[in-house]
């Protein structure tokens, strides 16, 4: 039995579109996701949530193979927002990540081109918790000085892979992370030690 999406499709789309934008607007800083949402596991309310907000029929999304092993998942995503699904992460527009340790290295995804640096995926990771404090140090556009983040769990080699990510701006991915209740963004122009 299929599972429900929003109950409130457009103004809870809409707040969860205004946490994504704020997030990738001041990297760093953590924002409240409104996921009130009960998706097929193994998906998260909150990966449910900003697949909800930002897929549709024009967005491939790639699922790793946690949530592609979940036959419910993909039929929910596709029947709440169209999206089809690709077996090619770099044919992504948004790559859904629920096994942080597993994640493909970033280079897997597409980084968009130089006439067209926006065909890029954006990367969506779970991750169990998202704090302000030590961890990865942050700078860059959107940023006062500088941000801490501490993640987990964190993909392995991680530190290296977004700074090499951010060395080849304007192109790169974008990653929004999401933890039970919490959303921060990393985008591509941010510089990251750690």
């Amino acid at each position: 039995m299929l599972r429900a999406g929003f109950r409130d499709p457009v103004h809870e789309s809409q707040g969860v579109f205004r946490a994504v934008l704020d997030a990738l607007a001041r990297p760093g800083t953590i924002h409240a996701i409104p996921a009130r949402l009960d998706p097929p596991a193994p998906l998260t309310p909150e990966l449910a949530a900003i697949a909800l907000a930002l897929t549709d029929g024009d967005t491939p999304v790639w699922l790793d193979p946690a949530l592609a092993a979940g036959h419910d998942v993909a039929a929910y995503l596709r029947f709440h927002t169209g999206a089809p699904t690709t077996a090619d992460p770099a044919r992504a527009a948004f790559a859904l990540v629920r096994e942080a340790e597993r994640c493909p290295p970033l280079a897997d995804f597409a980084a968009g081109t130089p006439a067209y640096p926006d065909t890029s995926t954006t990367l969506v990771l779970a991750l169990d918790r998202i704090e302000a404090g030590p961890g990865l140090r942050l700078t860059g556009p959107g940023i006062r000085g500088a941000a801490e983040l501490a993640l987990a769990p964190l993909p392995p080699g991680w530190p290296a892979a977004l700074r090499e990510n951010h060395a080849g701006f304007p192109l790169g991915v974008d990653i929004l992370l999401a933890a039970p209740g919490r959303l921060a963004g990393l985008p591509r122009s941010t510089a990251v030690e750690g």
